[in-house]
């Protein structure tokens, strides 16, 4: 008996089924992953209405950032900024207990405060790793890079730390406690004027652990790992350990002394009560007329420890108290609310006029981090018959365009950034500016770059094109709209106003408020304001040559 299988017409069936239904779902996903130059055969049309404008910020919202610039940066097109830092400070273990009050738990001294260290750690990377004979011992010796550092190399200027008597508080009080304080990059004048004028750190050069005044008058973010030396048990075997590069400073420690190991009763009792006692630590920098240097750094991994000894009471069971001296350590963690301090000064004319001007359509655009500036970008024209929707984009309708890929492409302006102190940011972050969030093609592209996280979004993009030679400048930026124009085209979604700025990390889009809202808006991303980069790209003014010219390009399929 002979027995047909149905098999293979039911799997023809399925697939032409599955053929049909994937042609009649909208087209945003078919040329999603066409990411390359290469648009096989689709129309290329350049010529759609788009506008870019420069927008100065003035000061803005800059507590409780991921990492905080410190120190100078002098970047030519853009004028030179000085970054301070306040931070507050959280105690390890609340209600710690010294055995320094009742004498019956002491022998002869009450405990005794060695040394205060405060230690931040810079980002670094592993250069080389050497091995080296010292005094018949091999030692293990480490080169590393500093990253996130800006400016000169080596370049110093004055650091002072100071304990801060400015309370800053968790919830705002002229919103009904309902809302988070924001602290603002231009309070620096009033921090400064709640510090407590005695300098915490206060080590003399003719301390040889500060002859090169590192630590206070001549400061530099210093390359070179830490090598520490302790003592074993009997006193005199060395233990020399190794550590990463650092900011380690030896504060006052008469301050510590009375603030911590003797602090009045019930100050140490928990880390609230003890935040409007212990205000915090401000971080003051002053130029010394060298080239800037300024270096990003992630406070809260920065912590002060307390060196001391004290007695500990022993009783056997014969009841005999003996006292054995023993050395300790209490750690106070850079936690809690802080604000980033900047000052921009000697800012260029040329940055100056074409950001106060901001009407005028642009040919430049400023991009700066910190309190610096955004653009503001207008696409597909005006909409002269006031149906909500703009006449170039009812055109496209008409035509029944199919969109492959829509993106902007911005040149770096190479002569005006030619200057090697001028650093370009590796990432740039185009936005709804109307609603103050995130487009759509950076919420679908879930693409990640593994262990380089700031990579990640690559479709999405604005990642810095380079030149393919060693330490090559900026040659674009590229950023993909796709989905937000087949939006506009067709879902009729609101054609909204685009922000463009500089980013310290794509992988974050918060907003933070400007003190004073301006015409455009009253916010720019929050990534913006922890970055001290700047650069400057080809507006779209018909000034600019045509080939560097800001455009938004499609490409499409029409109908049949």
């Amino acid at each position: 008996m002979c027995k047909k299988s149905f098999l293979p017409s039911i799997l023809f069936g399925l697939l032409v089924l599955t053929f049909l239904v994937s042609c009649d779902k909208d087209f945003n996903e078919i040329g999603s992953d066409i990411v390359g130059d290469d648009h096989f055969g689709f129309q290329k049309y350049t010529g759609a209405f788009i506008k870019s404008y420069n927008q100065k910020l003035g000061p803005i919202a800059s507590n409780n950032l991921a990492v905080n610039p410190l120190g100078f940066y002098d970047n030519p097109p853009f004028g030179s900024t000085r970054a301070n830092f306040v931070t507050q400070v959280e105690m390890s273990v609340s209600d710690p207990r010294f055995n320094n009050v009742d004498p019956e738990n002491y022998d002869v001294l009450p405990t005794v405060l060695d040394s205060v260290v405060m230690e931040i750690p810079y980002y670094s990377t592993v250069k080389s790793v050497e091995e080296v004979q010292v005094d018949g011992k091999t030692e293990r010796r480490t080169t590393y890079q500093l990253d996130s550092i800006y400016g000169v190399e080596g370049s110093k200027f004055k650091l002072s730390v100071y304990q801060s008597n400015y309370y800053l508080r968790n919830l705002d009080p002229n919103e009904s406690l309902g809302e988070t304080q924001l602290f603002y990059t231009d309070m620096d004048a009033e921090i400064d004027n709640n510090k407590i004028p005695v300098l915490l750190n206060d080590l003399a050069t003719s301390d040889p652990r500060n002859t090169d005044g590192h630590e206070n008058s001549q400061f530099y973010f210093d390359k070179r790992e830490h090598k520490t030396i302790t003592y074993e048990e009997d006193g005199t075997t060395e233990i020399k350990t190794r550590s990463k590069p650092s900011m380690r400073l030896h504060l006052n420690k008469d301050v510590f002394d009375a603030a911590i190991l003797n602090a009045p009763s019930g100050q140490l009792a928990n880390n609230n009560v003890f935040k409007n006692y212990f205000r915090g630590i401000y971080f003051k920098t002053e130029s010394l007329g060298n080239p800037g240097n300024m270096a990003t750094l992630n406070f809260k991994d920065g912590k002060i420890t307390l060196y001391y000894n004290e007695d500990v009471k022993k009783t056997d069971s014969e009841g005999v108290v003996t006292y054995e001296r023993t050395n300790k350590t209490y750690a106070l963690n850079l936690n809690g609310n802080t604000v980033s301090l900047l000052n921009n000064y000697n800012e260029n004319t040329d940055y100056l006029n074409a950001t106060i001007n901001n009407n005028q359509e642009a040919t430049q655009l400023f991009l700066k981090g910190g309190q610096g500036s955004i653009s503001v970008i207008d696409i597909f024209g005006p909409d002269a018959d006031n149906n909500g929707i703009a006449d170039e984009i009812e055109v496209i309708k008409a035509n029944g365009w199919m969109i492959n890929e829509a993106s902007l492409t911005f040149y770096v302006d190479k002569p005006a950034m030619s200057d090697t102190r001028s650093i370009e940011p590796n990432r740039i972050f185009l936005y709804d500016l109307t609603n103050k969030k995130a487009l759509v093609d950076y919420n679908l592209d879930f693409s990640n770059s593994g262990a380089y996280p700031k990579l990640n979004k690559p479709t999405f993009g604005g990642i810095l094109e380079k030149e393919d030679v060693e330490g090559g400048r900026g040659i674009r930026y590229k950023i993909r709209i796709t989905n937000h124009v087949r939006n506009l085209i067709k879902k009729d979604s609101t054609n909204v106003r685009l922000g463009l700025s500089v980013t310290e990390n794509i992988n974050n889009v918060g907003f933070s408020k400007l003190k004073v809202g301006n015409t455009t808006t009253n916010s720019a991303p929050s990534m913006s304001v922890m970055s001290p980069l700047g650069t400057i790209l080809y507006g779209s003014s018909p000034l600019v040559p045509d080939e560097k010219r800001l455009k938004l390009e499609i490409y499409y399929t029409k109908p049949n």
